[in-house]
């Protein structure tokens, strides 16, 4: 006991008077936010006992923000772990304090993503959301920026001119990349697929286009066949690949634009393509982490999820605090490349 660190300890490590030091211990009078918080980092730094006491007066005298997230579909694991990216980002500002409504889509119905996001709004303070770009969301996001709540588009823009702004990757650029890896690994000329989605997701058609645009401007002899649509569905993915398998043989590449690709990957194993065919698709996980380590995958194109969620979180925040401010337009966060051999 006799070494327990002292208000006199916090006063010389913060370089601040004993009486500035006892105020913010006791809230006698209001100090500056900044005062308070060397007088936190002192006490973090000598362990000083009331640390936790300290904490609370902080956080009693940051604005509290409301935020929602609305993402897409549950089941998939890569909505997952950007839901736990959205909530943990949420807990680290130190300027504000933040609770988080976390909730998922179960389809890409226009009407129910309209619902979801009206109803949403009327917990929250700010919402950001993954959907496709559609009039009736449209409709739906201008009714909730109307009533003061900003809504910002992630990964897939939409409502462009509407929303508060955007947030991911740039996903022209995505494609194009996703191009230069194809006209570098496929193994032959031939034909080449491409999945999206839904075309009603913007980010999904700018990655098609990125793609298209590249292997047009530098690989015409790769000769890229009519889009296939998985609905994010892994089971219309697996049965869409093992049909284009065996009416296009002369197949050298597949890009998965968008979701379905547990299906695609499926289908390859099955047949055997390791090697064959090659496949660039979206994000690491357990599953696409195999197939790059067994030849089935070129490479991953994959969202930078704490950086994307950090992001949105501040912006929401800033949005919510300066509710007059211009919109945030478009925030482009680089994407991460994997292959297999940085896994």
């Amino acid at each position: 006991m006799a070494n327990r660190p002292t208000i006199a300890d916090l006063a010389r490590v913060s370089g601040l008077s004993v009486a500035t030091v006892d105020r913010v211990l006791n809230g006698r009078l209001p100090v500056k936010p900044e005062t308070a918080e060397r007088v936190f980092a002192a006490a973090e730094q000598v362990g000083y006992h009331g640390t936790g006491l300290i904490r609370r007066r902080l956080e009693q005298n940051l604005p509290h923000y409301r935020l929602g997230f609305l993402l897409q579909r549950p089941d998939q694991v890569f909505y997952q772990d950007f839901g736990r990216g959205l909530e943990y980002a949420a807990t680290l500002p130190t300027q504000f304090r933040a609770s988080s409504t976390l909730a998922h889509l179960q389809s890409q119905t226009p009407g129910e993503i309209a619902e979801r996001l009206k109803d949403m709004a009327k917990r929250v303070d700010a919402i950001a959301m993954v959907a496709i770009d559609h009039p009736a969301v449209t409709s739906a996001v201008a009714e909730v920026e109307a009533a003061g709540k900003p809504v910002f588009s992630l990964l897939s823009d939409f409502a462009a001119g509407v929303r508060h702004g955007y947030v991911g990757t740039n996903n022209r650029k995505v494609g194009r990349t996703a191009g230069w890896f194809i006209a570098k690994a496929a193994p032959a000329t031939g034909k080449v697929a491409v999945f999206v989605g839904s075309h009603r997701f913007h980010g999904h058609e700018m990655r098609e286009i990125g793609f298209r645009s590249y292997l047009r401007e530098t690989a015409p002899d790769l000769s890229i066949i009519d889009t296939q649509v998985s609905l994010e569905d892994g089971a219309l993915a697996h049965e869409a690949t093992l049909d284009l398998l065996r009416r296009h043989p002369d197949l050298v590449a597949i890009y998965v634009a968008g979701g379905g690709t547990e299906g695609v990957i499926t289908a390859l194993r099955e047949e055997g393509m390791a090697g064959r065919i090659a496949l660039v698709c979206n994000e690491i996980n357990p599953f696409t982490h195999a197939a790059l380590a067994d030849n089935i995958a070129t490479a991953l194109i994959a969202t930078p999820i704490a950086a994307v969620s950090q992001s949105v979180v501040n912006l929401m925040a800033a949005a919510i605090a300066s509710p007059g401010a211009e919109s945030g337009g478009q925030t482009f966060l680089p994407f991460d490349i994997y292959v297999s051999e940085n896994i």
